[in-house]
């Protein structure tokens, strides 16, 4: 039997870290007298980031004295408080090694129920001024755990806490923990843990993922961890692949073919990945790394890139006035997660301008199988002059059983043909994607412009389709996840103002930014907020691989190291320093 020693409670407030501001619920003080527990909160209590804390299986977060002594002694402390890990319920007894997901307690007029383990993100270091500590608490096995409220009631300190029930597949809280996030994901304990009914969803889908990965082998890393856009990992590295065909697409897109000089086979893609360039300028400057979707059809053998050339683009200019059939380019591997998801349902692929190159290849993938499934191509150009592929995507839609084109025209010249070169004069728009029928059930792959991408979200969210059926690719970097930090200006990449121009270089080869290493950055992370470089993180700690990403080329060293290594070809950011001259997939 167990000991309610404190309930504790405190509203979001914003605190200054780092030069930002950040929104968080993470200081919590100790309740006089008895407390409401409701279903998504106690009386007085809230989280200042939804998508990381509370919600009905995370309403109460209980944490162990015992623990507190621990981490007294580990920390060589003595200024803690109740509340001080965040926690709602400072406890004695039900330590997590004996707790188990699904146990039932009566505390007070109230009922709860065990759903899963802390995860800890780096609002916790700030709390406890270590940095550190989100990796601490999983590492050892005392991360604490949250209930969900099965019955409102009242609590209160020195209320008993009275063990009423629990589930049939008996699993700790420690064995849950390690299970996710230490690197030995043991089948058998996978499937024990899927079939606890209290587990929560987002557990639930963590440990799902970890399961397929190994009926479906599908390499290293933590797939229950690993964020979308590092789905795909990719062996670092360049290989030299001389230019087999160059083609004009449109006025301003040119397209380059490159194979293997001895016709060896490339490695395969996936329709809607990419690559990244090292380009040297001519003047021996730095390298320029570009990241350019392959457009072509599937092939063992060859790829295809097509190029924008903008009038100020160093690196398409470069391309277009040095490169002629027969010349060499250091090209990656294939990368990326914005490819074409199995379904039979119906696919829209939504695109402007040069956005057109990874859905084209998505195109000649269905094609290829002359596809049963409903299939939408809508692009926007400006002209006929400036609408790449046009020939090529109407050659293509007889092998579609059920394919279907609209093509909008901002700015048509009097040699464009409605109803033969277009469908619609002005940008695609609401009122258009319901002209064309675009189903709210269809899977929609987006790619354009900022502008046009967010106006494409809001009017595909207004004809009903669901957020997790748009697949959208950003050309200039990842969208950012900042968990918490709130009122910061949204900038360019950029170079940062003080670089040092000595020691390693790091390269961000979706940003087209690099920067040299000093050691004032404790990671490669610090180094890309410098520059303003879109970053996904939560932990910053090497826990949650929030910011697992693409490593290009170069080798890492880690500090602190990862729970759980990354998939090979990938680096967690948040932990991570060059060796020497790298390039990241950022």
């Amino acid at each position: 039997m167990g000991r309610l020693l404190s309930v504790n409670v405190g509203l979001p407030r914003d605190v200054a870290w780092k030069g930002r501001t950040v929104h968080t619920g993470i200081w919590k003080n100790p309740v006089q007298g008895r407390c409401r527990a409701r279903r998504l909160n106690l009386d007085g209590d809230g989280q200042g980031d939804l998508d990381g804390h509370g919600g009905e299986h995370r309403a109460v977060f209980v944490y162990q004295i015992e623990s507190y002594r621990y981490w007294q002694e580990q920390l060589n402390r003595t200024d803690f408080i109740h509340g001080q890990f965040g926690e709602n319920f400072t406890i004695e007894g039900l330590a997590d090694d004996a707790v188990c997901i699904g146990d039932r307690y009566q505390i007070g007029s109230a009922l709860f129920e065990v759903t899963q383990p802390r995860v800890t993100c780096y609002r916790v270091g700030i709390r406890m001024n270590e940095p550190l500590m989100p990796a601490l608490l999983t590492s050892s096995g005392r991360p604490g755990f949250y209930f969900r409220v099965l019955q409102e009631g009242d609590v209160g300190a020195g209320d008993e806490i009275v063990k009423v029930g629990e589930a049939n597949e008996r699993m700790t809280i420690a064995e849950i923990n390690a299970l996710l996030y230490s690197s030995h994901h043991a089948r058998a304990s996978l499937e024990r843990a899927l079939r606890i009914e209290a587990l929560s969803g987002g557990w639930r889908s963590s440990l799902e993922a970890l399961l397929e990965s190994q009926a479906t082998a599908s390499g290293s890393g933590n797939a229950g961890l690993a964020p979308a856009s590092a789905a795909h990992p990719a062996s670092p590295g360049f290989q030299p692949l001389p230019v087999v065909a160059i083609e004009q697409k449109s006025a301003d897109v040119l397209s380059l073919s490159m194979q293997h000089a001895d016709g060896r086979p490339l490695p395969p893609y996936l329709p809607g990945q990419y690559v990244v360039l090292r380009l040297r300028p001519a003047d021996g400057g730095s390298f320029l790394f570009r990241s350019y979707s392959l457009s072509g059809p599937p092939s063992p053998d060859r790829y295809r890139i097509s190029v924008k050339i903008e009038p100020n683009g160093a690196a398409g200019t470069w391309l277009q006035q040095h490169i002629r059939v027969g010349d060499v380019l250091d090209v990656s591997s294939p990368r990326g997660s914005f490819i074409l998801q199995p379904s039979d349902g119906p696919v829209v692929l939504l695109s402007a301008g040069i956005g057109a190159t990874p859905v084209l290849a998505m195109l000649h993938a269905l094609a290829a199988v002359h596809s049963a499934r409903p299939v939408l191509w809508l692009h926007a150009a400006r002209d006929g002059m400036h609408h790449p592929f046009a020939a090529e995507v109407r050659g293509l839609m007889p092998a579609l059983i059920q394919g279907r084109s609209h093509i909008c025209y901002s700015k048509p010249d009097a040699r464009d043909r409605l109803g033969m070169d277009f469908d619609e004069i002005g940008h695609l728009s609401r009122s258009a994607l319901e002209a064309a029928g675009v189903q709210s059930d269809a899977d929609v792959y987006l790619c354009g412009p900022a502008r046009f991408m967010s106006d494409m979200k809001e009017s595909l969210a207004a004809i009903g389709v669901a957020p997790k059926r748009i697949f959208a690719e950003i050309f200039d970097g990842a969208e950012a996840m900042t968990p918490g930090v709130v009122g910061a200006a949204k900038r360019a990449a950029h170079g940062p103002a003080d670089d040092s121009k000595t020691g390693p270089l790091v390269s961000f080869s979706r940003s087209g930014i690099a920067a040299h290493w000093r050691s004032s950055y404790q990671s490669i992370l610090e180094l890309a907020e410098a520059c303003d470089v879109p970053v996904r993180w939560a932990c910053r700690a090497g826990v949650c691989h929030s910011c697992e990403s693409g490593l290009v080329s170069g080798d890492i060293v880690y500090g602190p190291e990862p729970l759980d290594m990354p998939a090979d070809g990938n680096l967690l950011i948040c932990c991570s320093r060059p060796r020497g001259d790298i390039v990241v997939d950022l």
